[in-house]
C-alpha cells in the first residue's frame, strides 16, 4: 500500500511510501488485540484500595454487655463488622493487577491495530518536523491543512519531541507519542493515525526486528 508525503502545511510533496506489509497488511488477530489491550489498562491501575478490618478500626474491644440473660443477642466489641462503626469484612486489600503477555503477542496486537487503520484509510504520513518553541496554533494548523480538526488524532513523531508534546498537550482529541512508547490502546483510540516519515520507519522497524 502506498501512502502518500505530506508537508507540514498540507501541501503534498509529490513523493510517497510504500507501507511495510508485514506491519500494515497482516491479517488482523481480535484476540491478541484484546490480550494487550487487557494488559496495558491493568498494568495502569494503582490498585492502593483499602479497607480497615476489625482490628484495625478506632474502638473498645470491651464486651458491649454481658452473655445472658439481656433478652438481646450475644456481642463482643464495638469493632465487629456487624457494628454501624466497625470494621469491613472481607474488604478491599492493596495488590497488584499486571498482567503479563509475551512480546510476539504485543507485536502482533500493534501489527493489526495499525492494518485496521490502514484498511481503513486511517493513516497519515508528514514529513519530520520540529518546532524551536512550543506553539499550539503550529499543531493546529497542521491538523486543520491535514483536514483533521474534529478528529481524534494520534501523532507520532521519530523520538521524544518535548516541543512538539507540550505544543498538542492542551488540544482536545489529539495525543502526541514517539515509535518507541506507541502503544496498542493508542492506535485504536485514534481515529486518524499521523506518522513521521521517520517514525514510520522506526516503528516498521520495532515490529518487524526479531529480538536476539
Amino acid at each position: 500500500m502506498k501512502l502518500k508525503i505530506y508537508l507540514q502545511d498540507g501541501s503534498d510533496t509529490g513523493k510517497s511510501v510504500t507501507l511495510d506489509k508485514t506491519v500494515f497488511e497482516v491479517e488482523p488477530n481480535d484476540h491478541a488485540i484484546w490480550l494487550d489491550v487487557r494488559r496495558i489498562q491493568a498494568n495502569g491501575r494503582q490498585g492502593t484500595h483499602k479497607t480497615k478490618d476489625r482490628g484495625e478500626v478506632a474502638g473498645s474491644t470491651r464486651k458491649l454487655y454481658r452473655q445472658k440473660g439481656t433478652g438481646f443477642s450475644r456481642a463482643g466489641s464495638s469493632k465487629s463488622p456487624i457494628r454501624r462503626s466497625g470494621g469491613r469484612t472481607f474488604g478491599p486489600r492493596p495488590h497488584g493487577y499486571s498482567i503479563k503477555v509475551n512480546r510476539k503477542t504485543k507485536l502482533l496486537a500493534r501489527r493489526s491495530a495499525l492494518t485496521y487503520k490502514a484498511k481503513g484509510k486511517a493513516i497519515r504520513i508528514v514529513e519530520d518536523f520540529s518546532y524551536e518553541s512550543p506553539s499550539t496554533a503550529a499543531i493546529k494548523g497542521l491538523l486543520s491543512s491535514l483536514e483533521l480538526a474534529d478528529r481524534n488524532v494520534l501523532l507520532v513523531t521519530d523520538g521524544p519531541s518535548e516541543s512538539i508534546f507540550r505544543s498538542g498537550r492542551n488540544i482536545k482529541k489529539f495525543t502526541v507519542r514517539n515509535a518507541q512508547d506507541v502503544s496498542t490502546l493508542d492506535v485504536l483510540a485514534a481515529q486518524v493515525v499521523v506518522l513521521q516519515k521517520g517514525a514510520l520507519k522506526s516503528l516498521s522497524g520495532r515490529l518487524t526486528t526479531k529480538k536476539k
